[in-house]
């Protein structure tokens, strides 16, 4: 994937982000899923369609610095004291774009992802990765270790990857859990993927 791929806008990005793979690097090995659910957030910078639900609609802050810096690198926060949830960086530098990483189908490493998840061997891959919350704890992403990696360099223990997979039909719906221009069709996913989270998924 190349850089110019995430200096778009965020609604632009975010559907063809769908079917790519997202990589983690562990100690035991690679763990991976594929994308098929996503959320975008808009810029600041928008004036016609606001989105005082993005984390940059005030203004660049310590904690969300890295959304004004350049396209494709992690952007991670905590929410509710207890998950991470991981997005990707968009628009050229200055302008603040991301998209929120909802929900993943595993494709590699699911017994670390369930031991990860405190689960069983066995547990379904929705309940694995069906949710930003929960595909964080499988891949064991976290703000103080990812946030600001590059997802395009080869020696990031987080990566974006493409291979040859192609996604089928894309539904569009608004935004899941948030009370701020709630109304907006700015999320992406799979249609009937088995994967994709649900409004009380984390």
């Amino acid at each position: 994937m190349q850089r110019r791929f995430f200096a778009e806008p965020p609604e632009t990005v975010a559907p063809m982000l769908l079917g790519k793979l997202l990589a983690r690097c562990t100690p035991a090995g690679w763990l991976a899923g594929r994308i098929v659910e996503v959320e975008a957030y808009l810029g600041p910078h928008i004036t016609d369609t606001p989105d005082p639900a993005a984390h940059s609609f005030r203004g660049v802050t310590p904690r969300n610095s890295v959304m004004f810096g350049p396209p494709g690198h992690v952007y991670v926060y905590f929410i509710y004291g207890m998950y991470y949830c991981v997005n990707v960086t968009c628009e050229p530098e200055g302008k603040a774009g991301a998209i929120l990483v909802r929900a993943l189908e595993p494709v590699l490493g699911l017994e670390a992802m369930a031991i990860n998840r405190g689960l069983s061997a066995n547990t379904s891959p929705a309940k694995l990765t069906g949710g930003p919350g929960r595909l964080c704890q499988a891949l064991s992403i976290t703000r103080p270790e990812h946030n600001g990696l590059d997802f395009l360099d080869s020696a990031s223990p987080l990566q974006l990857r493409q291979d040859e997979w192609l996604p089928g039909p894309i539904e569009v719906t608004p935004r899941i859990g948030i009370r701020h221009a709630a109304d907006l069709p700015l999320r992406f996913a799979l249609a009937d993927n088995s994967c994709v989270s649900r409004i009380r998924s984390v």
